[in-house]
């Protein structure tokens, strides 16, 4: 087995050169008349990974602690890294880059892109069997960061089953609906994938950890989510009703979701006030 160190020095002048070549306006930053630096300030790449500002800096300084493989790929998408840039970022840090991984976990810069621009409207780049791949800002503030966590942490079918405190941020009287277009939504995406390695595994862990989903698993329901209307119990600006659109990438294995305001709501108004309140350590919600 080799084995792999990381290069501190090596990583921090490769993350400060990456940082310098993202034009703000890539990253839906407004640049400013006043502004020196070339690329992306420090504290910005903190801000799009979803990470504390002082860990982002000992990174840069060539100290703190070995970054973990989600750290990696979080700071990886916002670098707006191509696959070998990537790929060399995790040998530097000392991890073997995730070749294995289906390529759908790699969002692509179109598609980051357009989350960035989304100033006012949360939204989230999931996979198709659940992983949050990419938040912008809005979607952090309302639903909490998760991008840096575990994988399964990040999963939103595991948590919601497997972590009873996911459910905290929604109605009691809409679990059952929302347990089911779980479910559904993930039979549907394990039939794609003709029952691949990385969905096998879900689905056994899934089955071993919750009998609400054993149950609801058996009765073979499929249904891929595109359209619903959801309510999140936000511990700030209260409950927000939102419709939740779901755009699906062309082979399926992506998907852009929008959280927008329903019609005769004061969703507009309690988004706007979160907004203004900026990015919050809020508890991840399911």
């Amino acid at each position: 087995m080799i084995h792999m160190t990381i290069d501190r020095r090596e990583l921090a002048d490769f993350l400060r050169r990456s940082r310098d070549r993202v034009r703000p306006q890539d990253a839906g930053l407004v640049a400013g008349p006043r502004r020196r630096t070339p690329g992306l300030r420090r504290e910005e790449v903190a801000q799009l990974a979803g990470m504390s500002a002082d860990y982002y800096i000992r990174l840069e300084q060539a100290r703190g602690p070995q970054p973990s493989p989600q750290m990696l790929s979080a700071l990886a998408r916002a670098l707006r890294l191509g696959d070998d840039a990537r790929d060399h970022l995790y040998l530097l840090a000392g991890h073997r880059p995730p070749a294995g991984r289906v390529a759908g976990d790699q969002v692509g810069a179109g598609l980051l892109h357009l989350l960035d621009q989304l100033h006012g409207t949360p939204a989230q780049v999931l996979s198709d069997l659940g992983d949050v791949l990419a938040q912008n800002d809005m979607a952090r503030s309302l639903l909490g960061g998760v991008c840096t966590v575990s994988e399964h942490g990040r999963n939103v079918i595991w948590r919601w089953f497997a972590d009873p405190a996911a459910r905290d941020a929604y109605p009691a009287e809409e679990h059952e609906r929302y347990s089911r277009v779980h479910v559904a939504d993930l039979r549907a995406a394990v039939g794609r994938r003709s029952a691949d390695p990385a969905s096998t595994r879900l689905v056994e862990r899934l089955r071993d950890a919750s009998e609400e989903f054993t149950a609801l698993w058996e009765l073979h329901e499929v249904a891929v989510r595109r359209h619903s209307r959801m309510r999140v119990i936000h511990p700030v600006v209260g409950p927000v009703d939102l419709d939740c659109q779901v755009l699906l990438a062309p082979e399926g294995e992506q998907r852009l979701v929008l959280l927008t305001p329903p019609p005769g709501t004061d969703t507009a108004d309690r988004l706007a006030l979160l907004r203004v309140l900026g990015t919050e350590q809020f508890t991840p919600a399911g």
